[in-house]
């Protein structure tokens, strides 16, 4: 009898629903993906990843372009995370949901303007997926939107530009600086805290001549038109 009473209840046990087995996988966050192509620039392919938190990732490939041929500083493959912060996140992720999350046709077509590169943006998330390829696009929100990305992939190649310089070329330092100084002034270079340790540690170096260290200094401060 108590044979028979343990079975039925190993039976009942296994029947009965198991509650993790109603449990949904949490819902993705929402983020939005920018991939870049040209053959001839250098990096010649880089992707960003923005999650709505403000938390990213960058990663980007050579182009033909770099190495000791043109200045003397070969690119090599590069990845790391990034923060993007409000009002750009904010800009960001408004304007991807205004455009039904990219999943619209984004190019002009017939509109005979110079190749630029290959711009991709992606969304995805609980809310909706999409995604469209562009050179250029009529419509500026969307072209903005790439300019932006554009601009902080650009710091963070500077930023890995400023770290090789840093321990290889020191004297390049001060002309390099000056262009991210002029590229952030123009809004060309964005995000400018996410290179904040090369800039600190080049601020630091007494090895490193004055004037560019005064650069790094003004990059940290927000300040880029001083020079």
């Amino acid at each position: 009898m108590l044979v028979f009473a343990a079975i039925l209840a190993i039976a009942l046990f296994q029947a009965a629903p198991s509650s993790s087995g109603n449990l949904r996988p949490a819902a993705a966050s929402p983020e939005i993906r920018f991939s870049f192509e040209h053959a001839q620039l250098d990096p010649a392919t880089y992707s960003l990843v923005v999650k709505e938190d403000g938390s990213g990732h960058y990663e980007s490939t050579p182009g033909p372009v770099s190495g000791p041929a043109t200045d003397g500083i070969a690119s090599a493959p590069h990845q790391r995370d990034i923060v993007i912060r409000d009002p750009l996140l904010e800009s960001l992720f408004k304007t991807a949901r205004s455009h039904h999350f990219f999943a619209t046709e984004c190019e002009a077509p017939d509109s005979h303007v110079a190749f630029t590169g290959k711009k991709t943006l992606a969304y995805s998330g609980p809310d909706g997926r999409g995604e469209c390829t562009f050179n250029w696009s009529r419509d500026q929100q969307l072209n903005q939107f790439a300019d932006s990305l554009m601009a902080v992939a650009f710091t963070i190649h500077e930023g890995s530009r400023l770290a090789i310089e840093h321990v290889h070329s020191r004297l390049s330092l001060d002309a390099e600086l000056e262009q991210l100084q002029d590229a952030a002034k123009d809004r060309r270079a964005l995000e400018i805290e996410n290179i904040a340790p090369e800039l600190q540690s080049i601020a630091a170096d007494p090895a490193v001549m004055n004037r560019a260290r005064n650069r790094a200094r003004a990059l940290l401060n927000g300040d880029a038109s001083k020079h």
